[in-house]
């Protein structure tokens, strides 16, 4: 039987104590592999260090939108609020155009590869974006990971992304309504990707105050963690011929 690679996601370890529980439970499943890791954070470190024995792929999950952000907040105006924390994401995406500065945003990503760097004592598997779609962010995040030799990865849900020497098709069904996260891997799994690796995107996490103060994305974080743990939908997956990679695998 040929192997269906299929790679499926966390994002944002360090956002919060919950969201560091729940995707530390989460690779206890082993269906994710992968963990993108928002450094400008408090619980950065304890994230970190719950998810250490399991040997994640880690990935900077760079973020403009939530806390505060690592640069002197004087040095990057376009991406703060008065308080000097980053404008939320509802502010870009309500935005007529694209108002991130490119030489500021560059600053604040080249301080969270540094912070990466620091914590983990290595480069970043994959270097992307978290929750903001801004073509300067984009240029910034790309220039910034080519400048250190990483492999960058776009933002994309409507056609593939380049990654290494592979394409990448991008699926994040947890804002649908009704959302169930083991009937989208198992169509992921079903439908035929055309010579892409598909990625399920997804954001496993417990709710606490902090979440449910900043984030729109809330039940799916806790059935994606459900998804996770799911031993009958692994072994069902993989008797269908499925292999759960990390972006490491990918050539």
């Amino acid at each position: 039987m040929s192997k269906k690679q299929i790679l499926v996601r966390a994002d944002d370890l360090g956002y919060s104590r919950g969201v560091n529980y729940g995707i530390a439970d989460a690779l206890k499943g082993g269906i994710i592999k992968s963990v993108g890791v928002m450094v400008n954070m408090p619980e950065t470190e304890t994230g970190l260090e719950l998810v250490k024995d399991d040997h994640p792929c880690l990935g900077l999950h760079t973020n403009i939108c939530v806390g505060k952000p690592l640069t002197d907040p004087s040095l990057i105006p376009s991406l703060v609020q008065e308080n000097g924390e980053f404008k939320p994401s509802k502010a870009y995406r309500t935005a007529k155009e694209d108002f991130v500065d490119l030489d500021e945003v560059m600053l604040e990503i080249e301080a969270q590869y540094q912070r990466f760097v620091e914590l983990t004592g290595q480069k970043p598997v994959y270097f992307e974006g978290h929750a903001v779609a801004s073509d300067n962010f984009f240029k910034g995040l790309e220039a910034v990971a080519r400048k250190h030799g990483c492999d960058y990865l776009g933002m994309s849900f409507s056609g593939p992304v380049s990654f290494r020497n592979s394409k990448m098709d991008m699926v994040m069904d947890s804002m649908a309504p009704n959302y169930d996260p083991k009937a989208s891997l198992r169509r992921i799994a079903r439908e035929d990707y055309e010579g892409t690796v598909p990625t399920m995107v997804c954001h496993p996490g417990y709710l606490d105050a902090y979440i449910l103060k900043t984030s729109s994305l809330l039940n799916p974080r806790t059935l994606e963690v459900e998804m996770a743990l799911d031993q009958n939908l692994k072994d069902e997956l993989e008797s269908q011929g499925v292999e759960f990679i990390t972006y490491a695998d990918v050539a």
